[in-house]
């Protein structure tokens, strides 16, 4: 998969590594802003008891 990816964007080397970096950038944002906040309400993690 990685390979295809390098292998699609157009450009050198360097323009190639300036476009995967932008692609690993907005995935991160992507998982950060949307998918991450949007799954956080169904974890368990909020219901948490201590009995002492």
């Amino acid at each position: 998969m990685y390979s295809w990816i390098w292998r699609s964007l157009p450009g050198g080397t360097g323009l190639k590594a300036l476009l995967s970096l932008i692609l690993v950038l907005a995935v991160v944002a992507l998982l950060l802003f949307v998918v991450f906040p949007w799954i956080e309400p169904h974890l368990p993690f909020n219901a948490v008891t201590v009995d002492g």
